[in-house]
């Protein structure tokens, strides 16, 4: 038996909602209802009301993209991780495809945007990609992002990476190296991923720095 379209109500938020039989069907955006020129009355294929149940789905996956994309930067798969807790993954990845063609997605700006803001927040080298990687920024475009941020500071520049570590040193962790807890304070700085390298430097040049508080 065909479904038959009972009814069309414009929702509250311009959408037009569709029943079938009876009962609440679905919603479709005003460009799809246009181009499916329905009335009430209609009878409908089963698989025509499953394909007006797909654009619709669609389409809502989209309009939920933007209100992200509106509130900030995303990853492309980032986005279609966020679209995929709401929608069906072939409705996801669709907007999210649609996004990028409409120009409103860019994964190498978006990891540069990304890393230099976490550098300023002094995370680690490991700490930055492992964020992008969990934002859904492939492996290859996250390293070209961090080794071309790190890249910037080479040079008679400091090391970044160095400068967050000791920076961490001495607004964080000053109590527990004045107790001797040298060993502790190098665990930490490796749980935030600083390399053993950066580690031992950064220790040296804090061991080196005079007491603020010592009378020259």
């Amino acid at each position: 038996m065909m479904p038959h379209l009972t009814q069309i109500k414009e929702t509250k938020k311009g959408r037009l909602a569709l029943f079938l039989d009876g009962e609440f069907a679905f919603s479709l955006d005003a460009d799809t209802f246009a181009r499916a020129a329905l009335h009430e009355g209609d009878d409908l294929e089963p698989w025509q009301a499953e394909d007006l149940r797909k654009q619709s789905e669609t389409r809502r996956a989209l309009d939920k993209a933007m209100d992200y994309l509106a509130l900030r930067d995303h990853a492309a798969g980032e986005l279609y991780q966020k679209l995929c807790r709401k929608f069906d993954a072939p409705s996801a990845a669709w907007a999210v495809a649609r996004a990028g063609e409409l120009g409103l997605l860019d994964d190498a700006g978006f990891a540069r945007r990304r890393a230099a803001e976490l550098l300023r927040k002094r995370k680690s080298r490991r700490e930055i990609l492992q964020d992008l990687a969990a934002k859904g920024v492939d492996r290859d475009t996250a390293a070209d992002a961090v080794e071309a941020l790190f890249a910037a500071a080479d040079g008679d520049a400091p090391d970044p990476e160095l400068e967050n570590a000791c920076a961490l040193l001495t607004r964080q962790y000053a109590a527990r190296l004045a107790a001797g807890k040298r060993d502790q304070v190098a665990a930490a700085l490796a749980r935030r991923g600083f390399s053993h390298a950066v580690i031992r430097a950064a220790l040296a040049a804090c061991a080196q720095e005079p007491d603020p508080d010592t009378d020259t």
